[in-house]
């Protein structure tokens, strides 16, 4: 590993701290660098991602609000400035991105309605089919699919610089302020950033206060919101097992009503 580092991080000195841990997924490790200390995320399955980032403390509530004022792919730097980037008018990634170790079909597209049916959804679907053969829920995809571009409709879609990833126990924050890690990240709809979020806590009402102020509500948020959520349960289904099938299947009934 400490190769490896030296020679993706540029780095003339590596050394394991000895600090390590993990969650349900993969296993980490922190490491002293010339370039200050990083903390790696590993995971020993082929299709997985390898990630390096620098360690912080959990933020306190009153500094939400720096989060939720900076979506549209606004990310906090240190200093409080925003971080550049080039305009992008299409939906994608340059590379293969990961949320948990499944890796996500970035390839580029002009319409989001196409990316996100095609490149997550779909993707999740044919792994249920393969790892279960689940038929209600292919029955539901195959109305649900149908019914779709209903909830986009008169919606102007400008691609955000994403996340992809925003739960709880992704953000923290640093002397600097608050920061986020561990990405997911494409350029997709800003709404799709609220899903996680939403479904294990951690965010208080300043945070959605703030992103609302930046980005109000459009009609329909809330069956968006559902279908956005609907990736995430499909993937941790996909990771963890059936215990997520009755969340997954019960969104695809309330969507094709």
């Amino acid at each position: 590993m400490e190769a490896l580092l030296r020679r993706e991080l540029g780095c003339d000195f590596v050394k394991a701290t000895g600090h390590s841990g993990g969650g349900c997924i993969s296993q980490g490790q922190s490491y002293d660098t010339d370039r200050g200390r990083v903390f790696v995320k590993v995971n020993s399955k082929a299709e997985s991602c390898c990630k390096a980032w620098s360690p912080a403390r959990r933020p306190a509530s009153r500094e939400q609000e720096a989060w939720g004022d900076a979506p549209e792919g606004g990310r906090h730097r240190k200093g409080g400035g925003r971080a550049e980037r080039p305009f992008v008018d299409q939906f994608g990634f340059d590379v293969v991105t990961c949320c948990g170790y499944l890796p996500q079909v970035n390839v580029w597209q002009e319409d989001w309605v196409t990316f996100y049916a095609r490149q997550r959804i779909q993707p999740q679907m044919d792994m249920v089919e393969k790892g279960s053969g689940d038929r209600e829920a292919l029955e539901l995809w195959s109305a649900l699919q149908l019914k779709i571009p209903d909830l986009f409709r008169d919606l102007d879609i400008v691609p955000a610089l994403l996340h992809g990833d925003l739960w709880g126990g992704n953000v923290a924050e640093d002397s600097s302020g608050p920061i986020i890690f561990d990405p997911a990240s494409f350029y997709g709809h800003s709404e799709y950033e609220l899903a996680i979020a939403g479904m294990f806590g951690g965010f208080s009402r300043s945070f959605y206060s703030a992103y609302h102020s930046a980005i109000p509500k459009a009609p329909g948020f809330e069956a968006r919101l559902q279908l956005y959520q609907l990736f995430h349960y499909l993937n941790h289904w996909n990771h963890f097992g059936s215990g997520y099938r009755g969340s997954s299947l019960s969104i695809m009934r309330n969507l094709i009503k």
